[in-house]
């Protein structure tokens, strides 16, 4: 089979395509023909040699889409889809035309969607899920915010309408703003500043916000001074040092609580099981399909990933022909 492979670190120099050998399964093991695979830039970031405990040679990739070709009889032709912390990691991932999964973390994909837009839906739809539910949106109407409109924000806003909460505010720079987003969304906030930002927040949210989700790890700070009391801060990143100043003062006396989220904590099962109501929330026709995605091939994997490392957003699925 075709796959890209690296058994180096620390340059994308290291990714090529070649062929190597069908896995076969063992015991409770499935055999997925991967029709399409979400490229994240944490694939990108695993070819860098940022993640210590990945294992060599291996098979980058996460997110996939596909059909079971061998394993026990009741998953064989399934459709099934997926995304986990072990592949592309310690185990072989999704950036292949086969991928090996435990049987414990396959589950059906959503009928209503095309498989490269499945294949583009595990990393984001998983963590934004995760950073809703620990960040407290359980409870019908919670007042929410999310920073950043990329991919799990887009997914967060969506998922925030299934879990019963129709109090929302997107955050986002002015160069990201569109026609599109104007019309279509949920009301905005333009971020400049930290104190017009929390101000903006409680002009829609007197008494401030129950949940601040900040896709882009720059905002911590300034979403302290707009949460209400007993308010939590999720975050899925930071800045390139690492490091933010924190108003902790102010923290503790609101009550509020700060979420790391990160989605290299659940292994494949755990994502299935969150996958699961996901898939029914979509085919069911509560939340509108993800943002389309590009389609490409394996063999143009290594512009694909530099294009990611330089900085492109674009949501791209590799495409098995």
């Amino acid at each position: 089979m075709k796959a890209l492979r690296f058994d180096r670190v620390g340059s994308l120099d290291a990714l090529q395509l070649v062929e190597i050998e069908t896995p076969v399964p063992g015991e409770s093991e499935a055999l997925v023909r991967v029709y399409a695979a979400g490229l994240n830039p944490s694939d990108v970031k695993n070819v860098l040699g940022r993640f210590s405990h990945t294992t060599l040679p291996r098979t980058p990739g996460r997110d996939f889409a596909g059909v079971v070709e061998d394993g026990p009889e009741e998953w064989l032709g399934r459709e099934v889809w997926g995304t986990g912390s072990e592949l592309g990691f310690s185990h072989d991932g999704t950036h292949a035309e086969y991928v090996l999964m435990p049987v414990s973390g396959l589950t059906l994909k959503p009928v209503s969607l095309s498989f490269s837009l499945a294949a583009s839906c595990g990393v984001p739809y998983t963590t934004a899920w995760n950073a809703l539910r620990r960040g407290g949106l359980v409870v019908d109407d919670r007042r929410l915010v999310v920073i950043g409109i990329g991919a799990v924000g887009s997914a967060a806003i969506s998922l925030a309408r299934v879990l019963g909460t129709t109090k929302i505010v997107a955050a986002v720079r002015e160069a990201d703003l569109s026609p599109e987003l104007r019309a279509s969304g949920p009301p905005l906030v333009l971020l400049s500043d930290a104190k017009k930002f929390a101000e903006d927040v409680r002009e829609h949210f007197p008494g401030g916000a129950d949940l601040i989700f900040d896709t882009t790890g720059y905002w911590v700070d300034a979403s302290v001074g707009a949460i209400a009391d007993f308010g939590r801060i999720a975050t899925i990143a930071a800045p390139k040092d690492g490091h933010v100043s924190l108003p902790l003062l102010d923290l503790y006396r609101a009550g509020g609580v700060l979420v790391g989220v990160n989605s290299l904590l659940y292994d494949v099962e755990a994502c299935a099981e969150m996958l699961e109501p996901i898939a029914e929330a979509f085919d069911r026709g509560e939340m509108p399909p993800p943002n389309p995605v590009r389609e490409i091939t394996l063999e143009e994997g290594l512009d694909a990933y530099r294009a990611i490392d330089a900085g492109s957003s674009e949501k791209l699925a590799f495409v098995m022909r």
